[in-house]
């Protein structure tokens, strides 16, 4: 017998979750199905737990940091199962309160196990079958495994694994230079391992500009990081032994462990998206136009899952398109919305809008104000100079066109510079704000004093 809903949403992600419960208030009859734990992603294997531990290991930099400020620490040692309970209990008072609120939406069932489809307005789960009009799909990533000879014989860690160590590696092996292998990388060197990041890319961060990166490089070395540009990992064997080849000529890598952060995957193939004719890319990632919509009429995908900037806000504007255009009556899409983002390691990187990069490729004419962080009076104050700020601006309009800022809170100072690209407000307008004295954003003052290339 099939069962007939509202709607139906796959995976409870940073989508999922609200849009269910926004169905619900609309009277909406809604089956949520989850195979594993609500929240998503986010929630329990990215950006809440390892922002918790993030913190845990800047609190031991600075610990360490402590003859610089004048205080006497004397020794700091790492508990790492003391991190870990934190970081358990944070997930849990998280992921507990989307389960609540779940379950205070009257027309909300939450359905466990892995959803199938089995005709275009069909689903499986558990020897159920649902029927819904609308069906949602946010099912969200997975960490990739390269194909390297012999990976498959080595015991693997990846992003939700290597939080659940509970002693500190004595060397990590990090396979990639993006935003995850960085932040653990910065984090587990923090807590006293030895690591070394390999990446095949001639640069870490390969979508940011190269000063950018280079920046970054310097500052993770300065941590004692050993970083392999142009390495191709070749073969794996032993317990965590690698074969990598450099500009330098072969190196053979032992660590104690080995983390996995080598780009995400990615979570369709079970979702037997054939049987609907729901159109995906090369990779797998489900295709959708500016309204969400995939190839079947009714059937949208939302968050990681159909590619794009993989992010928890990008995920939850897409549940705020989806609500809008479906309960609200209005008419949004995915069409000139900014997508902001930060990394977290130390010093922060905050990104918004145009690199200069993509600015030049467009054929731009632009304007580049360049500032260190040693010329921030607050950053000074904290003993925080590592880094730079970089604004780009169209030289016509005099509108800003983006931002990095690499420094302490970057993520929060473009913030403020978004919020300016949101209100169409020209660079002079921060310029000659009045901001409150000594704060990291009055450095928005003084960055448009230092245009390159300009004398």
């Amino acid at each position: 017998m099939t069962e007939q809903f509202d709607a139906i949403i796959l995976g409870s992600g940073q989508a999922g979750n609200p849009l269910a419960v926004a169905l619900s208030a609309a009277g909406k009859k809604t089956a949520l199905i989850e195979s594993k734990h609500v929240g998503g992603t986010c929630v329990n294997e990215g950006c809440t737990p390892t922002k918790t531990m993030v913190a845990s290991a800047r609190v031991t930099y600075l610990a360490r940091r402590g003859d610089d400020y004048g205080v006497k620490t004397g020794g700091v040692s790492v508990n790492l199962g003391r991190v870990r309970e934190r970081k358990r209990a944070i997930v849990e008072s998280f992921r507990s309160g989307n389960e609540n609120r779940l379950a205070a939406a009257k027309n909300v069932e939450v359905v466990r196990g892995e959803g199938r489809f089995v005709g275009r307005k069909e689903i499986t789960v558990n020897g159920r079958r649902l029927r819904a009009d609308w069906i949602f799909i946010n099912t969200g990533l997975r960490s990739r495994i390269p194909g390297i000879e012999g990976i498959a014989d080595v015991p693997l860690l990846d992003n939700a694994s290597v939080m659940e160590l509970d002693t500190v590696p004595e060397h990590l092996l990090v396979l990639g230079g993006g935003y995850v292998g960085l932040e653990f990388a910065q984090m587990f060197r923090r807590f006293g391992s030895r690591v070394t990041v390999i990446h095949k890319g001639k640069q870490l961060l390969a979508c940011e500009d190269e000063d950018v990166a280079d920046e970054v490089r310097k500052i993770l070395e300065e941590d004692g990081i050993e970083v392999l540009l142009n390495a191709n990992t070749k073969r794996a064997s032993g317990a965590v032994e690698l074969q990598v080849e450099t500009m330098d000529g072969t190196k053979a890598l032992k660590g104690s462990h080995l983390l996995v952060a080598a780009g995400r995957t990615p979570n369709t193939e079970a979702l037997n998206l054939e049987a609907a004719g729901i159109a995906t890319n090369e990779r797998g990632y489900v295709r959708v136009n500016e309204f969400l919509e995939t190839s079947v009429d009714g059937v949208y995908a939302l968050g990681d899952v159909k590619g794009g900037p993989a992010f928890t806000h990008v995920s939850y504007d897409d549940y705020r398109i989806v609500k809008a255009n479906l309960l609200d009556g209005e008419s949004r899409t995915t069409r000139g919305r900014f997508v902001p983002y930060t990394v977290y390691i130390d010093p922060q990187l905050g990104r918004v809008g145009l690199s200069e990069n993509e600015a030049r490729r467009l054929g731009r004419e632009i304007r580049v104000a360049k500032m260190p962080m040693t010329s921030v009076a607050r950053a000074l104050e904290m003993d925080e100079t590592r880094g730079f700020m970089k604004i780009i601006v169209d030289a016509k309009t005099e509108l800003i066109l983006g931002a990095a800022v690499l420094g302490v809170e970057g993520g929060e100072t473009v913030s403020m510079i978004e919020i300016a690209m949101m209100g169409g407000l020209k660079y002079k307008a921060l310029q000659n704000a009045t901001l409150a004295h000594p704060t990291l954003a009055e450095s928005l003052n003084n960055v448009f004093s230092n245009w390159e290339g300009e004398a």
